[in-house]
């Protein structure tokens, strides 16, 4: 993990502790880290927690301890300590991405599922108009993935503003994805640019990506290599939506809010398909332990893909 993954990780630790409620801030667009001092704990430290602590309106510490236990289980993050007034001192694991790769390579499309929320029980009520259906539908896939007992026969309700599921002008994928992609709160998508096969399209950068995969390690058999995490990859912005996953699914669940996995598979995405030039042999080069382990990552890309688009009831296509 390099300085810059690194930074991106905490950022991300940031987000993840906005998003969940426990810090009311401004994520910032950079987070600064730097090498440990001589005689100080770790291999990087960042002040981040002492610059936050102010507009959080909390103690540097409490914003150290809220950020430390969202970076304890990240991937290559061995240790994090808090030092001083508040610095987060980091100490990196050998083979992170390695690790990452493989633990979504084992889990497959169940790789971010879990059970923090065991012992949670939810009981929705029967519903029948279009989106309200739809999202509570997505809500108990997102519930139960997280180890909750969750199924009809209550009287929950989420919050949706109303719109109609019309899969017969729209087709069953940009129909749902019309109405899980914006917030229950606001309006619909629009139907009709769902169908449009161009990169402006969220819907078909997403299902592409997963396509693009496909092809990949088809491609790359013909070439005679297989996908296999032997080498350090430098992809931090890709290792840094892949890990965030589990985390994403989680907040999805609490807050009942699909839109969530649908950003986040867009991040994704676009992470994988800014990635994917570099996989393949060019010219006359000669396929290598870096093109395995490229291979490999973007292939843990698509199963977090088709994992997120499964969860949403979309399908993810091997070719478009």
């Amino acid at each position: 993990m390099t300085p810059a993954d690194l930074s991106l990780t905490v950022q991300h630790a940031v987000r993840r502790a906005v998003d969940d409620g426990a810090l009311r801030v401004d994520v910032p667009p950079r987070v600064k880290v730097e090498r440990a001092r001589p005689g100080g704990t770790g291999e990087y430290a960042s002040s981040v927690a002492l610059s936050l602590a102010r507009p959080a309106g909390r103690a540097p510490l409490d914003v150290a301890e809220i950020l430390q236990e969202r970076l304890r289980e990240s991937p290559g993050i061995l240790a994090v300590d808090i030092t001083g007034p508040g610095f987060l001192n980091f100490t990196l694991r050998a083979d992170a991405g390695g690790d990452l790769v493989r633990a979504i390579r084992d889990a497959g499309a169940a790789y971010g599922h879990g059970t923090p929320l065991a012992g949670t029980v939810v009981r929705f009520a029967e519903v029948s108009q279009g989106r309200a259906s739809v999202v509570t539908e997505v809500v108990l896939r997102l519930l139960r993935s997280q180890g909750a007992d969750a199924s009809f026969g209550g009287d929950e309700r989420i919050p949706v503003r109303g719109g109609e599921y019309r899969p017969d002008l729209l087709g069953v994928d940009a129909g749902r994805w019309a109405l899980l992609r914006a917030a229950n709160h606001d309006r619909v998508l629009d139907g009709p640019p769902l169908l449009v096969q161009h990169e402006r399209n969220p819907l078909f950068r997403v299902r592409y990506a997963h396509a693009r995969v496909r092809r990949l390690l088809v491609n790359a058999l013909q070439l005679g290599f297989a996908p296999s995490y032997d080498a350090d990859v430098h992809a931090p912005e890709l290792f840094g939506v892949l890990g965030d996953h589990p985390v994403v699914l989680l907040a999805a669940a609490r807050h009942r809010a699909p839109d969530r996995v649908a950003r986040h598979l867009e991040a994704t995405a676009d992470a994988l398909l800014a990635f994917q030039h570099t996989v393949l042999p060019l010219g006359d080069e000669k396929p290598s332990a870096a093109h395995r382990s490229r291979l490999a990552l973007a292939e843990a890309a698509g199963t977090v893909l088709a994992g997120g688009l499964s969860l949403l009831g979309i399908s993810a296509p091997d070719q478009i």
